[in-house]
């Protein structure tokens, strides 16, 4: 039985508050500063993760910053800023790519020694491939068979 998420109209749910918890485990999405957001993508970040409006969250802060003044809630979205990962370029698809995607945000030599492990295994692989090529006794088998 598929549970049913963001978007569904079962039971009359329509999409907006509490809607991330009706979504599949595989479509929830993770908290993350949006790429195309005004300023350092906070604000649009958390509505996406929070199915609030945008327009609205940014209201509020905009409200708060001139409540509260400067420091206070400037300070904090700049820290939400600086804690938050950044939205990945291409739609992660799978739970391998949200690892990779996970450890290459948090450790990206990690993620480099990752790569350049399996770079060198494909090379091991071609080496391997080349030499059976290149032997002699392919080269005996194919000219007997033509």
């Amino acid at each position: 039985m598929k549970a049913y998420g963001y978007g569904s109209h079962r039971m009359g749910h329509e999409r907006g508050f509490g809607s991330r918890w009706r979504r599949p485990i595989e479509e929830r999405r993770r908290l993350y500063r949006a790429r195309d957001g005004m300023f350092l993508g906070v604000c649009k970040g958390l509505a996406r993760q929070f199915d609030l409006s945008v327009g609205l969250l940014r209201a509020i802060v905009v409200v708060l910053f001139l409540i509260t003044g400067i420091w206070p809630v400037g300070l904090l979205y700049l820290i939400a800023a600086m804690v938050m990962k950044m939205e990945p370029v291409v739609p992660i698809h799978n739970t391998d790519e949200q690892e990779f995607y996970d450890s290459y945000s948090t450790s990206r030599t990690g993620a480099l020694e990752r790569i350049k492990r399996k770079f060198e295994s494909l090379d091991r692989r071609l080496r391997r491939m080349e030499d059976v090529v290149t032997s002699r006794d392919f080269q005996w088998e194919r000219r007997m068979r033509s």
